[in-house]
Protein backbone atom coordinates (compact mmCIF):
# COMPACT_ATOMS: atom_id res chain seq x y z
CA UNK A 1 0.00 0.00 0.00
CA UNK A 2 1.46 3.52 -1.01
CA UNK A 3 1.68 6.37 1.58
CA UNK A 4 0.00 9.50 0.89
CA UNK A 5 0.22 12.72 2.32
CA UNK A 6 -2.60 14.03 4.38
CA UNK A 7 -3.52 15.46 7.65
CA UNK A 8 -6.64 15.90 9.99
CA UNK A 9 -6.42 19.60 8.57
CA UNK A 10 -7.61 18.92 5.27
CA UNK A 11 -9.76 15.61 5.57
CA UNK A 12 -11.60 17.25 7.71
CA UNK A 13 -14.16 18.71 5.79
CA UNK A 14 -14.46 16.37 2.99
CA UNK A 15 -17.02 17.29 0.40
CA UNK A 16 -20.80 17.35 1.75
CA UNK A 17 -21.79 17.49 -2.04
CA UNK A 18 -20.54 13.98 -2.09
CA UNK A 19 -21.95 12.87 0.97
CA UNK A 20 -25.16 13.73 -0.43
CA UNK A 21 -24.35 11.92 -3.70
CA UNK A 22 -23.52 9.01 -1.96
CA UNK A 23 -26.94 9.09 -0.80
CA UNK A 24 -28.46 8.41 -4.24
CA UNK A 25 -26.07 5.94 -5.63
CA UNK A 26 -23.36 8.05 -6.73
CA UNK A 27 -19.64 7.37 -7.10
CA UNK A 28 -16.94 7.02 -4.02
CA UNK A 29 -14.70 9.74 -5.97
CA UNK A 30 -15.93 12.63 -3.51
CA UNK A 31 -12.71 12.06 -1.31
CA UNK A 32 -11.13 15.35 -1.48
CA UNK A 33 -7.84 16.70 0.58
CA UNK A 34 -9.22 20.07 0.57
CA UNK A 35 -11.60 21.93 2.50
CA UNK A 36 -14.72 23.00 0.90
CA UNK A 37 -16.05 26.08 0.82
CA UNK A 38 -18.17 27.22 4.28
CA UNK A 39 -20.88 28.34 1.94
CA UNK A 40 -21.66 25.50 0.29
CA UNK A 41 -21.49 23.27 2.95
CA UNK A 42 -24.64 25.73 4.37
CA UNK A 43 -26.60 25.18 1.46
CA UNK A 44 -25.90 21.35 0.94
CA UNK A 45 -27.46 21.11 4.50
CA UNK A 46 -29.67 23.73 4.10
CA UNK A 47 -32.58 21.49 5.24
CA UNK A 48 -32.93 18.17 7.28
CA UNK A 49 -33.93 16.43 4.32
CA UNK A 50 -30.64 16.66 2.94
CA UNK A 51 -29.00 16.54 6.44
CA UNK A 52 -30.54 13.02 6.15
CA UNK A 53 -28.64 12.23 3.26
CA UNK A 54 -25.40 13.48 4.81
CA UNK A 55 -25.96 10.78 7.60
CA UNK A 56 -26.35 8.33 4.79
CA UNK A 57 -23.21 9.02 3.42
CA UNK A 58 -21.54 8.58 6.93
CA UNK A 59 -22.59 5.29 6.49
CA UNK A 60 -21.72 4.89 3.36
CA UNK A 61 -17.84 5.95 4.20
CA UNK A 62 -17.79 2.41 6.73
CA UNK A 63 -18.24 0.26 3.53
CA UNK A 64 -17.03 2.11 0.90
CA UNK A 65 -13.95 1.35 -1.54
CA UNK A 66 -11.02 3.75 -0.47
CA UNK A 67 -8.58 1.82 -2.41
CA UNK A 68 -8.07 4.03 -5.14
CA UNK A 69 -6.93 6.67 -2.82
CA UNK A 70 -4.00 3.85 -1.52
CA UNK A 71 -3.55 1.69 -4.59
CA UNK A 72 -4.39 -0.78 -2.88
CA UNK A 73 -7.88 -2.82 -3.17
CA UNK A 74 -8.46 -4.22 0.12
CA UNK A 75 -9.42 -1.08 1.81
CA UNK A 76 -13.46 -1.15 2.36
CA UNK A 77 -14.32 0.83 5.66
CA UNK A 78 -15.16 -0.71 8.86
CA UNK A 79 -14.67 -4.42 7.51
CA UNK A 80 -10.79 -3.42 6.78
CA UNK A 81 -10.06 -2.35 9.99
CA UNK A 82 -11.73 -5.35 11.96
CA UNK A 83 -10.08 -7.69 9.14
CA UNK A 84 -6.34 -5.90 8.99
CA UNK A 85 -6.19 -3.84 12.28
CA UNK A 86 -8.16 -6.14 15.16
CA UNK A 87 -8.34 -9.96 14.12
CA UNK A 88 -5.38 -10.47 12.32
CA UNK A 89 -3.09 -9.72 15.01
CA UNK A 90 -5.50 -11.65 17.33
CA UNK A 91 -5.17 -14.89 18.97
CA UNK A 92 -7.94 -16.76 17.80
CA UNK A 93 -8.31 -15.99 13.68
CA UNK A 94 -5.90 -17.57 11.51
CA UNK A 95 -5.76 -17.31 7.54
CA UNK A 96 -3.20 -20.41 7.22
CA UNK A 97 -2.48 -19.95 2.91
CA UNK A 98 -1.87 -16.12 3.55
CA UNK A 99 0.04 -16.30 7.27
CA UNK A 100 3.12 -17.29 5.74
CA UNK A 101 3.28 -13.88 3.03
CA UNK A 102 1.49 -11.59 5.97
CA UNK A 103 3.16 -12.26 8.57
CA UNK A 104 4.48 -8.85 9.15
CA UNK A 105 0.81 -8.00 9.30
CA UNK A 106 -0.43 -10.76 12.04
CA UNK A 107 2.58 -10.03 14.27
CA UNK A 108 2.13 -6.52 13.87
CA UNK A 109 5.79 -5.75 12.57
CA UNK A 110 4.15 -2.30 10.52
CA UNK A 111 3.54 -0.22 13.27
CA UNK A 112 6.11 1.77 13.58
CA UNK A 113 6.65 2.40 10.18
CA UNK A 114 5.06 6.00 9.51
CA UNK A 115 5.41 5.85 5.87
CA UNK A 116 3.33 2.95 5.25
CA UNK A 117 -0.31 2.81 3.81
CA UNK A 118 -1.07 0.34 6.55
CA UNK A 119 -0.21 2.86 9.43
CA UNK A 120 -2.03 5.78 8.02
CA UNK A 121 -5.05 4.18 6.87
CA UNK A 122 -6.88 4.03 9.92
CA UNK A 123 -6.23 7.49 10.92
CA UNK A 124 -7.24 8.74 7.63
CA UNK A 125 -10.96 6.87 7.11
CA UNK A 126 -11.92 7.73 10.73
CA UNK A 127 -11.09 11.59 10.33
CA UNK A 128 -13.14 10.85 7.23
CA UNK A 129 -15.63 10.70 9.44
CA UNK A 130 -15.17 12.60 11.74
CA UNK A 131 -14.67 15.75 9.43
CA UNK A 132 -18.07 14.98 7.55
CA UNK A 133 -19.61 14.35 10.98
CA UNK A 134 -18.37 18.24 12.50
CA UNK A 135 -19.98 19.51 8.87
CA UNK A 136 -23.06 18.36 9.74
CA UNK A 137 -22.74 19.40 13.35
CA UNK A 138 -21.68 22.99 12.27
CA UNK A 139 -24.74 23.49 10.06
CA UNK A 140 -27.69 21.46 11.28
CA UNK A 141 -28.84 24.05 13.69
CA UNK A 142 -29.29 26.69 10.90
CA UNK A 143 -31.45 24.15 8.25
CA UNK A 144 -34.91 23.97 7.76
CA UNK A 145 -36.94 21.34 9.60
CA UNK A 146 -38.24 20.46 12.86
CA UNK A 147 -36.28 21.13 16.12
CA UNK A 148 -36.79 17.05 16.56
CA UNK A 149 -35.48 16.24 13.37
CA UNK A 150 -32.73 18.40 13.72
CA UNK A 151 -31.87 17.24 17.53
CA UNK A 152 -31.97 13.58 15.69
CA UNK A 153 -29.45 14.35 12.93
CA UNK A 154 -27.28 15.95 15.46
CA UNK A 155 -27.38 12.98 17.86
CA UNK A 156 -26.12 10.89 15.04
CA UNK A 157 -23.46 12.88 13.99
CA UNK A 158 -21.89 12.89 17.46
CA UNK A 159 -22.46 8.70 17.86
CA UNK A 160 -20.38 8.62 14.59
CA UNK A 161 -17.42 10.77 15.66
CA UNK A 162 -17.53 9.79 19.44
CA UNK A 163 -17.41 6.32 17.80
CA UNK A 164 -14.24 7.04 15.20
CA UNK A 165 -12.41 9.14 18.02
CA UNK A 166 -12.73 5.75 20.08
CA UNK A 167 -11.63 3.61 17.43
CA UNK A 168 -8.50 5.90 16.93
CA UNK A 169 -7.37 5.87 20.32
CA UNK A 170 -7.88 1.95 20.23
CA UNK A 171 -5.28 1.33 17.35
CA UNK A 172 -3.14 4.62 18.02
CA UNK A 173 -2.82 5.21 22.04
CA UNK A 174 -1.77 2.89 24.73
CA UNK A 175 -4.38 1.21 26.46
CA UNK A 176 -5.80 2.15 29.52
CA UNK A 177 -4.30 0.17 31.87
CA UNK A 178 -0.89 1.19 30.23
CA UNK A 179 -1.89 5.25 29.92
CA UNK A 180 -0.48 6.12 33.58
CA UNK A 181 -4.82 6.73 34.28
CA UNK A 182 -5.10 8.36 31.14
CA UNK A 183 -1.84 10.60 31.19
CA UNK A 184 -0.49 9.50 27.80
CA UNK A 185 -0.94 10.33 24.27
CA UNK A 186 -4.31 10.69 23.30
CA UNK A 187 -5.70 11.66 19.52
CA UNK A 188 -5.89 14.87 17.31
CA UNK A 189 -9.34 16.11 18.91
CA UNK A 190 -11.09 18.00 16.19
CA UNK A 191 -14.31 19.06 17.43
CA UNK A 192 -15.43 21.78 14.58
CA UNK A 193 -14.66 22.68 11.08
CA UNK A 194 -11.04 24.41 12.01
CA UNK A 195 -8.03 23.64 10.00
CA UNK A 196 -5.27 24.89 12.16
CA UNK A 197 -2.58 22.89 13.37
CA UNK A 198 -3.63 21.09 16.49
CA UNK A 199 -1.80 19.40 19.14
CA UNK A 200 -2.69 15.81 20.71
CA UNK A 201 -4.53 15.63 23.27
CA UNK A 202 -3.98 13.57 26.40
CA UNK A 203 -6.15 9.68 26.53
CA UNK A 204 -7.53 11.11 29.33
CA UNK A 205 -9.16 14.35 27.39
CA UNK A 206 -10.26 11.79 23.96
CA UNK A 207 -11.58 9.73 26.71
CA UNK A 208 -13.46 12.75 27.96
CA UNK A 209 -14.40 13.89 25.24
CA UNK A 210 -15.94 10.38 23.76
CA UNK A 211 -18.25 10.05 26.81
CA UNK A 212 -19.58 13.99 26.37
CA UNK A 213 -20.50 13.58 22.96
CA UNK A 214 -22.10 10.19 23.32
CA UNK A 215 -23.98 11.25 26.69
CA UNK A 216 -25.60 14.20 24.49
CA UNK A 217 -26.24 11.88 21.46
CA UNK A 218 -28.23 9.85 24.64
CA UNK A 219 -29.78 13.03 25.92
CA UNK A 220 -31.05 13.84 22.21
CA UNK A 221 -32.07 10.65 21.09
CA UNK A 222 -34.06 10.16 24.55
CA UNK A 223 -36.06 13.79 24.22
CA UNK A 224 -37.20 12.36 20.44
CA UNK A 225 -37.86 9.21 21.63
CA UNK A 226 -41.00 8.90 19.39
CA UNK A 227 -38.46 9.17 16.51
CA UNK A 228 -37.25 5.93 15.60
CA UNK A 229 -34.53 4.96 12.85
CA UNK A 230 -36.73 3.13 10.78
CA UNK A 231 -39.45 5.83 10.29
CA UNK A 232 -36.89 8.67 9.49
CA UNK A 233 -34.28 7.05 7.52
CA UNK A 234 -37.54 4.85 5.82
CA UNK A 235 -35.70 1.25 6.55
CA UNK A 236 -34.88 -0.90 8.38
CA UNK A 237 -30.98 -1.08 7.67
CA UNK A 238 -29.42 -1.18 11.37
CA UNK A 239 -26.24 1.05 10.24
CA UNK A 240 -28.05 4.20 10.77
CA UNK A 241 -26.98 5.47 14.65
CA UNK A 242 -29.67 5.59 17.51
CA UNK A 243 -30.12 5.61 21.18
CA UNK A 244 -28.90 1.49 21.28
CA UNK A 245 -25.86 2.51 19.01
CA UNK A 246 -24.91 5.38 21.08
CA UNK A 247 -25.50 3.26 24.39
CA UNK A 248 -23.79 0.33 23.11
CA UNK A 249 -20.71 2.25 22.37
CA UNK A 250 -20.71 4.15 25.89
CA UNK A 251 -20.67 0.64 27.39
CA UNK A 252 -18.24 -0.13 25.65
CA UNK A 253 -15.42 3.09 25.84
CA UNK A 254 -16.39 2.28 29.46
CA UNK A 255 -15.41 -0.79 29.57
CA UNK A 256 -11.97 -0.09 27.79
CA UNK A 257 -11.81 2.78 30.29
CA UNK A 258 -12.37 0.43 33.41
CA UNK A 259 -15.44 2.23 34.18
CA UNK A 260 -18.10 -0.77 35.15
CA UNK A 261 -20.76 1.13 36.38
CA UNK A 262 -20.78 2.96 33.48
CA UNK A 263 -20.47 -0.07 31.04
CA UNK A 264 -23.23 -2.07 32.95
CA UNK A 265 -25.83 0.68 32.60
CA UNK A 266 -25.60 1.25 29.10
CA UNK A 267 -24.74 -2.10 28.22
CA UNK A 268 -28.12 -2.80 29.93
CA UNK A 269 -30.03 0.17 28.30
CA UNK A 270 -28.52 -0.63 24.67
CA UNK A 271 -30.23 -4.20 24.19
CA UNK A 272 -33.45 -3.22 25.08
CA UNK A 273 -35.70 -4.15 22.64
CA UNK A 274 -32.96 -5.88 21.01
CA UNK A 275 -33.40 -9.63 21.33
CA UNK A 276 -31.18 -12.53 21.20
CA UNK A 277 -31.09 -14.05 17.47
CA UNK A 278 -32.66 -17.53 16.99
CA UNK A 279 -31.00 -21.02 17.14
CA UNK A 280 -32.08 -21.06 13.04
CA UNK A 281 -31.00 -17.33 12.29
CA UNK A 282 -27.32 -17.83 14.07
CA UNK A 283 -26.71 -20.84 11.95
CA UNK A 284 -27.89 -19.08 8.39
CA UNK A 285 -24.32 -16.92 8.43
CA UNK A 286 -23.80 -13.54 9.43
CA UNK A 287 -24.59 -11.72 6.73
CA UNK A 288 -28.01 -9.16 7.06
CA UNK A 289 -29.39 -7.44 10.21
CA UNK A 290 -31.61 -9.23 12.35
CA UNK A 291 -33.30 -8.74 16.35
CA UNK A 292 -29.95 -8.73 18.00
CA UNK A 293 -27.81 -6.10 15.74
CA UNK A 294 -27.95 -3.19 17.36
CA UNK A 295 -25.21 -1.73 14.80
CA UNK A 296 -24.14 -2.72 11.60
CA UNK A 297 -23.29 -1.99 8.53
CA UNK A 298 -24.72 -2.63 4.68
CA UNK A 299 -23.88 -2.85 1.31
CA UNK A 300 -24.95 -4.54 -2.05
CA UNK A 301 -24.35 -5.14 -5.38
CA UNK A 302 -24.20 -1.59 -6.96
CA UNK A 303 -21.23 -0.85 -4.86
CA UNK A 304 -17.41 -1.92 -5.77
CA UNK A 305 -16.33 -4.07 -3.50
CA UNK A 306 -13.58 -5.40 -5.18
CA UNK A 307 -11.71 -8.77 -4.31
CA UNK A 308 -10.44 -7.78 -0.29
CA UNK A 309 -13.24 -6.38 1.10
CA UNK A 310 -15.01 -8.13 4.43
CA UNK A 311 -16.87 -10.97 3.41
CA UNK A 312 -15.14 -11.41 0.39
CA UNK A 313 -12.32 -12.84 2.95
CA UNK A 314 -14.71 -14.02 5.63
CA UNK A 315 -17.81 -15.97 4.22
CA UNK A 316 -17.82 -19.61 3.95
CA UNK A 317 -19.44 -18.31 0.30
CA UNK A 318 -17.34 -15.70 -0.80
CA UNK A 319 -15.16 -15.13 -3.82
CA UNK A 320 -11.91 -16.69 -1.64
CA UNK A 321 -13.16 -19.76 -0.19
CA UNK A 322 -15.43 -20.74 -3.53
CA UNK A 323 -12.75 -19.48 -6.23
CA UNK A 324 -9.14 -19.16 -4.71
CA UNK A 325 -10.38 -21.94 -1.94
CA UNK A 326 -8.97 -19.31 0.88
CA UNK A 327 -10.50 -20.29 4.17
CA UNK A 328 -9.78 -18.66 7.45
CA UNK A 329 -10.20 -20.99 10.51
CA UNK A 330 -10.34 -20.51 14.27
CA UNK A 331 -7.35 -21.00 16.49
CA UNK A 332 -7.47 -24.98 16.85
CA UNK A 333 -6.76 -25.05 20.80
CA UNK A 334 -9.29 -22.76 21.24
CA UNK A 335 -12.44 -24.56 18.96
CA UNK A 336 -11.95 -28.12 20.19
CA UNK A 337 -12.52 -27.44 24.11
CA UNK A 338 -15.41 -26.07 23.21
CA UNK A 339 -18.92 -28.11 24.17
CA UNK A 340 -19.62 -30.38 21.42
CA UNK A 341 -23.43 -28.84 22.30
CA UNK A 342 -23.01 -25.30 21.31
CA UNK A 343 -24.47 -24.52 18.40
CA UNK A 344 -21.37 -21.94 17.99
CA UNK A 345 -18.43 -24.58 18.27
CA UNK A 346 -20.62 -26.11 14.73
CA UNK A 347 -19.85 -23.27 12.33
CA UNK A 348 -16.02 -23.94 12.37
CA UNK A 349 -14.55 -27.43 10.86
CA UNK A 350 -13.27 -28.52 14.23
CA UNK A 351 -11.89 -32.36 14.70
CA UNK A 352 -15.59 -33.44 15.69
CA UNK A 353 -16.77 -33.13 11.91
CA UNK A 354 -13.82 -34.56 10.14
CA UNK A 355 -11.51 -36.53 12.64
CA UNK A 356 -11.89 -40.30 11.45
CA UNK A 357 -12.15 -42.66 14.45
CA UNK A 358 -8.54 -43.97 15.85
CA UNK A 359 -7.03 -41.30 14.22
CA UNK A 360 -5.14 -38.08 15.51
CA UNK A 361 -5.87 -34.42 13.60
CA UNK A 362 -1.54 -34.46 13.09
CA UNK A 363 -2.36 -37.85 11.36
CA UNK A 364 -4.80 -36.19 9.07
CA UNK A 365 -3.40 -32.76 8.14
CA UNK A 366 -0.66 -31.80 6.86
CA UNK A 367 1.47 -30.12 9.60
CA UNK A 368 4.72 -28.96 8.13
CA UNK A 369 4.45 -27.19 4.63
CA UNK A 370 4.33 -23.48 4.84
CA UNK A 371 1.80 -23.06 2.15
CA UNK A 372 -0.18 -26.18 2.94
CA UNK A 373 -0.58 -25.91 6.66
CA UNK A 374 -3.74 -27.37 7.92
CA UNK A 375 -4.78 -28.49 4.78
CA UNK A 376 -5.92 -32.27 4.63
CA UNK A 377 -2.88 -34.16 3.73
CA UNK A 378 -2.39 -36.78 0.53
CA UNK A 379 -3.28 -40.48 1.61
CA UNK A 380 -6.27 -42.52 2.63
CA UNK A 381 -6.45 -40.69 6.66
CA UNK A 382 -6.37 -37.86 4.79
CA UNK A 383 -8.96 -38.66 2.69
CA UNK A 384 -10.91 -40.12 4.72
CA UNK A 385 -11.04 -36.60 6.83
CA UNK A 386 -11.82 -34.69 4.03
CA UNK A 387 -14.49 -36.97 3.01
CA UNK A 388 -16.21 -36.46 6.40
CA UNK A 389 -15.49 -32.59 6.63
CA UNK A 390 -17.59 -32.55 3.06
CA UNK A 391 -20.55 -34.35 4.09
CA UNK A 392 -20.55 -32.15 6.83
CA UNK A 393 -20.41 -29.28 4.64
CA UNK A 394 -23.39 -30.73 2.48
CA UNK A 395 -25.75 -31.45 5.25
CA UNK A 396 -25.64 -28.03 7.61
CA UNK A 397 -24.46 -25.38 4.62
CA UNK A 398 -26.13 -25.80 1.45
CA UNK A 399 -25.24 -22.11 0.27
CA UNK A 400 -21.15 -23.66 -0.04
CA UNK A 401 -20.93 -24.65 -3.70
CA UNK A 402 -17.05 -25.74 -3.45
CA UNK A 403 -15.98 -28.36 -1.04
CA UNK A 404 -14.02 -27.47 2.25
CA UNK A 405 -9.73 -26.80 1.81
CA UNK A 406 -8.64 -26.07 4.95
CA UNK A 407 -9.42 -28.07 8.31
CA UNK A 408 -10.62 -25.55 11.36
CA UNK A 409 -12.57 -23.50 8.48
CA UNK A 410 -14.73 -20.75 9.46
CA UNK A 411 -18.37 -21.03 8.80
CA UNK A 412 -19.86 -18.12 10.61
CA UNK A 413 -19.91 -15.79 8.27
CA UNK A 414 -22.17 -16.14 4.55
CA UNK A 415 -22.43 -13.55 1.57
CA UNK A 416 -25.58 -13.04 -0.54
CA UNK A 417 -23.35 -12.85 -3.39
CA UNK A 418 -20.33 -12.17 -5.07
CA UNK A 419 -17.48 -11.02 -4.88
CA UNK A 420 -18.67 -10.98 -1.34
CA UNK A 421 -22.36 -8.73 -0.93
CA UNK A 422 -23.98 -8.55 2.83
CA UNK A 423 -23.68 -6.93 6.58
CA UNK A 424 -21.28 -7.07 9.40
CA UNK A 425 -22.36 -6.43 12.09
CA UNK A 426 -20.39 -4.00 14.42
CA UNK A 427 -22.47 -4.25 17.36
CA UNK A 428 -24.67 -7.37 19.13
CA UNK A 429 -27.12 -7.73 21.73
CA UNK A 430 -24.68 -10.63 23.06
CA UNK A 431 -21.85 -8.08 23.13
CA UNK A 432 -23.75 -5.93 25.47
CA UNK A 433 -24.48 -9.37 27.93
CA UNK A 434 -21.18 -10.13 27.73
CA UNK A 435 -20.09 -6.74 28.75
CA UNK A 436 -22.58 -6.67 31.66
CA UNK A 437 -20.85 -9.94 32.77
CA UNK A 438 -17.60 -8.66 33.04
CA UNK A 439 -19.00 -5.29 34.40
CA UNK A 440 -20.72 -7.59 37.06
CA UNK A 441 -17.62 -9.78 37.85
CA UNK A 442 -15.59 -6.41 38.91
CA UNK A 443 -18.56 -4.86 40.46
CA UNK A 444 -19.68 -7.81 42.68
CA UNK A 445 -16.51 -9.29 43.87
CA UNK A 446 -18.18 -11.03 46.44
CA UNK A 447 -21.31 -11.65 44.53
CA UNK A 448 -20.55 -14.05 41.28
CA UNK A 449 -23.95 -14.87 40.65
CA UNK A 450 -25.08 -11.49 38.05
CA UNK A 451 -22.30 -12.46 36.25
CA UNK A 452 -22.89 -15.96 36.12
CA UNK A 453 -26.47 -14.86 35.26
CA UNK A 454 -25.39 -13.48 31.98
CA UNK A 455 -23.68 -16.12 30.86
CA UNK A 456 -26.59 -18.60 31.91
CA UNK A 457 -28.65 -15.79 29.61
CA UNK A 458 -26.44 -15.51 26.61
CA UNK A 459 -25.38 -19.39 26.43
CA UNK A 460 -28.20 -21.69 27.69
CA UNK A 461 -31.17 -19.67 27.52
CA UNK A 462 -30.44 -18.28 24.44
CA UNK A 463 -30.68 -22.06 23.19
CA UNK A 464 -26.54 -21.73 21.82
CA UNK A 465 -25.92 -24.40 24.44
CA UNK A 466 -28.57 -25.95 25.88
CA UNK A 467 -27.14 -28.03 28.35
CA UNK A 468 -24.84 -24.74 29.47
CA UNK A 469 -24.01 -24.34 32.98
CA UNK A 470 -21.89 -22.25 35.47
CA UNK A 471 -21.34 -22.15 38.96
CA UNK A 472 -17.50 -20.65 38.71
CA UNK A 473 -15.84 -17.92 40.88
CA UNK A 474 -12.90 -15.66 40.71
CA UNK A 475 -10.46 -16.14 38.19
CA UNK A 476 -11.91 -19.03 37.03
CA UNK A 477 -15.63 -16.73 36.35
CA UNK A 478 -13.59 -14.29 34.74
CA UNK A 479 -11.53 -16.88 32.45
CA UNK A 480 -15.63 -17.91 31.73
CA UNK A 481 -16.22 -14.66 30.51
CA UNK A 482 -13.40 -13.91 28.49
CA UNK A 483 -13.94 -17.53 26.99
CA UNK A 484 -17.10 -16.90 25.60
CA UNK A 485 -16.39 -13.29 24.42
CA UNK A 486 -13.45 -15.28 22.14
CA UNK A 487 -16.13 -17.64 20.85
CA UNK A 488 -19.59 -15.16 20.26
CA UNK A 489 -17.77 -12.38 18.96
CA UNK A 490 -14.87 -14.23 16.78
CA UNK A 491 -14.49 -12.08 13.56
CA UNK A 492 -15.93 -9.20 14.66
CA UNK A 493 -13.34 -7.07 15.45
CA UNK A 494 -12.64 -7.50 19.49
CA UNK A 495 -9.55 -10.56 19.86
CA UNK A 496 -6.76 -8.26 19.90
CA UNK A 497 -8.15 -5.02 21.02
CA UNK A 498 -9.64 -7.65 24.30
CA UNK A 499 -5.84 -8.86 25.29
CA UNK A 500 -4.81 -5.39 24.98
CA UNK A 501 -7.26 -3.72 27.47
CA UNK A 502 -6.78 -6.69 29.39
CA UNK A 503 -3.12 -6.38 29.43
CA UNK A 504 -2.81 -10.47 28.28
CA UNK A 505 -0.21 -11.99 25.70
CA UNK A 506 -1.61 -12.72 21.91
CA UNK A 507 -0.44 -16.84 22.11
CA UNK A 508 -0.21 -18.60 18.99
CA UNK A 509 0.23 -22.28 18.65
CA UNK A 510 1.89 -24.35 16.00
CA UNK A 511 1.41 -27.57 15.62
CA UNK A 512 3.91 -29.02 17.64
CA UNK A 513 2.25 -27.00 20.48
CA UNK A 514 -1.61 -28.46 19.94
CA UNK A 515 -2.52 -25.58 17.57
CA UNK A 516 -2.82 -25.15 13.93
CA UNK A 517 -0.62 -21.82 13.41
CA UNK A 518 2.10 -22.02 10.40
CA UNK A 519 5.92 -21.31 12.16
CA UNK A 520 5.75 -17.69 10.73
CA UNK A 521 2.71 -16.37 12.85
CA UNK A 522 3.16 -18.95 15.55
CA UNK A 523 4.17 -17.44 19.12
CA UNK A 524 3.62 -15.28 22.00
CA UNK A 525 3.07 -11.56 21.27
CA UNK A 526 2.60 -8.35 23.48
CA UNK A 527 3.93 -9.35 26.80
CA UNK A 528 6.98 -11.47 27.61
CA UNK A 529 8.40 -12.48 30.76
CA UNK A 530 5.59 -9.66 32.19
CA UNK A 531 6.82 -6.96 29.78
CA UNK A 532 4.73 -4.77 27.88
CA UNK A 533 6.04 -4.58 24.05
CA UNK A 534 3.87 -1.03 23.30
CA UNK A 535 5.08 -1.61 19.36
CA UNK A 536 2.46 -4.50 19.08
CA UNK A 537 -0.31 -2.64 20.54
CA UNK A 538 0.14 0.74 19.75
CA UNK A 539 0.23 2.27 15.80
CA UNK A 540 2.32 5.09 15.45
CA UNK A 541 0.98 8.17 13.88
CA UNK A 542 1.59 8.71 10.36
CA UNK A 543 3.64 10.77 8.57
CA UNK A 544 0.98 12.11 6.32
CA UNK A 545 -0.13 13.65 10.11
CA UNK A 546 3.06 14.93 11.21
CA UNK A 547 4.26 16.29 8.28
CA UNK A 548 1.33 18.83 7.81
CA UNK A 549 0.32 19.04 11.15
CA UNK A 550 2.62 21.14 12.88
CA UNK A 551 0.79 21.15 16.69
CA UNK A 552 2.29 17.87 16.75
Amino acid sequence: MSYMKFSTKYILISALFGLLMLGTGCSDSWLQTEPTDQASNETILSSTENAKKAINGLCKLMTMQHGAYWDYFANNGEGTVIQYYLEYPGRDFNYPLMSPGWSVIFNNKFTQNVTSGYCAYPWYYYYSIIGNANTVLANIDAAEGEQSEKDYIKAGALTFRAYSFFRLSQIYCDSWKESNNGGSEGIVLRINESTGDMPLSTLAQTYEQIYSDLNQAISLFKANGDITRDSFYGTSAACYPDQNVAEAILARVALSKGDYQTALDNAKAAREGRSLMSVSDYKAGFYQNNSEWIWGTFNDAQETLYYGAFLVVFARNGYYATNQHYHVCVARDFIDEISDSDIRKGLFLHKGTFLPEGKTVEEVLDTQTSSMVGMFADGADGDEAYANAEEYIKTNFSDMTETPYNAYTSLKYACEGMPGIGSIPLIRSSEMLLIEAEANYFLNSGNPQPARDNLIELNKTSGRDPEYSCDLTGEQLFEEIAKYRRLELWGEGHSWLDCKRWGIAVVRKSFAEGGNYDASVSGTFGYKDGVCDKTFWKWSIPTGETDLNEGL
